[in-house]
């Protein structure tokens, strides 16, 4: 059974930093797309930053230059950092993993709170 489980969310002050990670329950890790999406209160989900499985990285512009995505295929554990934070981050943040061909998964989501 495929588990992903997100931490490191939490409340955080504008400017600051949070590091979140996502452990992966899931065969042939390396194998797969891993990235992050966020989903803000009556907002679509977007995707936040890629890491494919053949190390192309992706960010979207709302958090270039802020928001840095790495992965450890050692530890099935891919990380999102997230710094210079502002309050139009605050969102639920999933973790993301698909295989291709393959289904996709989702973790539970770890809020992201940034008040100003």
């Amino acid at each position: 059974q495929v588990q992903l489980v997100e931490s490191g969310g939490g409340l955080v002050q504008a400017g600051g930093s949070l590091r979140l990670s996502c452990v992966a329950s899931i065969r042939f890790f390396s194998s797969h797309h891993m990235g992050w999406y966020r989903q803000a209160p009556g907002k679509e989900r977007e995707l936040v930053a890629l890491f494919t499985a053949s190390a192309v990285v992706s960010i979207a512009d709302p958090v270039k230059g802020r928001f840095t995505i790495s992965r450890d295929n050692a530890k099935n554990t891919v990380y999102l950092q997230m710094s210079s934070l502002r309050p139009e981050d605050t969102a639920v943040y999933y973790c993301y993993a698909k295989r291709v061909p393959g289904n996709a998964y989702w973790g539970q989501g770890t809020q992201v709170t940034v008040s100003s």
